[in-house]
């Protein structure tokens, strides 16, 4: 990714998935790596991995444990020079079912989280002139499919905030990264099959064309290395590229799917 030896990075979805993919890969490194998450048996074992990785029992979608363990965090470990942000919360319902209790904790997970965790490292950095953001949007925030409305809401709204966040903060010698993947092979999307989940993931799921979470990383790393404000991994780009420029077919593809 970028030299992180020496220096303490924070990752949130520390646990499974990419965020824990990327905190193993900051370890090898040599960097001083925070894990967040809620998932307490994938925390224990994820540090048992490397002495360099420290667990953390935090709950996102609480400012007071956000800054709380943040606090901690960089106590413990020094300054957070990088706060990768891949936390996240992925069911599928249709919006005519999903209720307002539900939606209303996908945001305060996914949206509300990602605000959290920003503002929690943000000003240190600031005031240092110096560190890096890298926060997962979707590509769902662009790319609209059935079943998912609430999720995808909450990442388009991720991706808005974080777009103009980098710009604001350009001249502050801090530098954030928006992440816009496709849908990934890893334990966040097998929340999304196991509800009521969009017909085109599941037939990606039983042909095997989910992408690969390594290769996905790998595609982030180099993107972070080219310092892009917003990085488009495997087949992200094709299919904003899609949605953008022909948006009535790809609803009736989507669409096909739930037949």
């Amino acid at each position: 990714m970028i030299d992180m030896a020496g220096k303490v990075a924070l990752v949130t979805g520390g646990a499974s998935g990419m965020g824990q993919i990327i905190a193993r890969r900051l370890a090898d490194q040599g960097a001083k790596v925070a894990i967040f998450d809620v998932n307490e048996q994938g925390l224990q074992q994820t540090a048992a991995e490397s002495g360099n990785i420290t667990p953390f029992h935090c709950d996102i979608s609480s400012l007071e444990d956000v800054n709380v363990k943040v606090a901690a965090a960089a106590t413990e470990l020094g300054p957070i020079d990088l706060l990768v942000h891949a936390a996240a919360l992925m069911p599928a319902h249709t919006l005519s079912e999903h209720t307002h209790e539900g939606m209303e904790q996908l945001f305060r997970i996914n949206y509300f989280g990602t605000t959290y965790m920003i503002r929690a490292v943000l000003p240190a950095m600031v005031q240092r002139g110096s560190g890096r953001i890298i926060a997962f949007g979707s590509i769902a925030g662009i790319a609209l499919v059935p079943k998912m409305g609430a999720y995808c809401a909450t990442k388009a709204a991720v991706n808005a905030y974080v777009e103009v966040l980098q710009n604001e903060i350009r001249d502050s010698g801090v530098r954030a990264h928006l992440v816009c993947p496709p849908a990934v092979n890893t334990p966040l999307v097998d929340q999304t099959l196991a509800g009521d989940s969009p017909g085109s993931i599941l037939e990606a799921k039983k042909g095997d064309r989910l992408a690969n979470p390594e290769k996905i990383v790998d595609a982030i790393e180099k993107g972070v290395r080219k310092d892009k404000d917003i990085i488009y991994p495997g087949e992200a780009k094709l299919l904003y590229l899609w949605r953008a420029l022909f948006p009535k077919l790809w609803w009736k593809v989507v669409m096909k799917f739930e037949k």
